[in-house]
């Protein structure tokens, strides 16, 4: 039985690579291409493969994206993110998207065949442990998003402050407040977030921080 493969990535060079290294064996065979993301799902609705090999990284999109949208169109071709880097957050949604798995493109070509016979077989290639990982990450970001939700705008903005390293008095003297309101004010926002030290707080904001920046990042680039 002969598995039908499709290869989405922006550089010609690597899919000539990736298909040559495929078709060396009689039992795979390409049946379609995309340099980009709004040619993908187009090309596969015309060729129907069995399994998707997808870049993360493309000119006009994202390939995790575009994995979410094949397996809600297509939900029998299995995906497989193929990608130049090691990234958590990728592999995140990666694994929201419904991926089959996620390999590095330095990958030994052997392999790399090996893991398009896997997932067209059904198995998945992200291993249990990383994907209870992802989601107790996932659950631990939409309490503390929640929480944040909770504060007011001046406590949000003191905690800001707080992540800056501001004492009190500091944060008291930029927003023109007493030293004692400030106090009061840091008191039930670590209340509202089940905090007990100013640290946590900290820490807490500096992560808020970085996934709204990491979601920023996606969003545009």
């Amino acid at each position: 039985m002969v598995t039908r493969v499709f290869l989405l990535d922006d550089h010609e060079v690597v899919r000539e690579g990736v298909r040559r290294l495929i078709e060396t064996d009689e039992d795979l065979v390409v049946v379609g291409e995309a340099a980009s993301a709004s040619e993908a799902l187009p090309a596969i609705a015309e060729s129907r493969p069995d399994v998707a090999v997808l870049d993360v990284r493309l000119p006009d999109g994202d390939g995790v994206d575009v994995c979410r949208e094949i397996r809600s169109l297509y939900p029998e071709v299995s995906c497989l993110i193929l990608t130049s880097f090691s990234d958590d957050d990728a592999l995140a949604r990666a694994v929201m998207a419904g991926a089959s798995g996620y390999v590095l493109k330095q990958i030994h070509g052997n392999d790399l065949v090996s893991s398009v016979r896997a997932v067209a077989s059904g198995r998945t290639l992200i291993d249990p442990a990383t994907t209870r990982r992802v989601l107790e990450e996932l659950r631990r970001t939409h309490a503390e998003e929640d929480g944040a939700d909770r504060l007011t705008p001046r406590e949000r903005e003191i905690l800001g402050l707080i992540a800056e390293g501001k004492t009190n008095r500091q944060i008291g003297e930029e927003l023109y407040l007493a030293e004692k309101t400030v106090k009061n004010y840091v008191s039930n926002l670590l209340a509202k977030l089940g905090m007990g030290r100013r640290s946590e707080a900290a820490a807490y904001a500096a992560r808020l921080a970085e996934r709204r920046a990491q979601a920023s990042r996606h969003e545009f680039g």
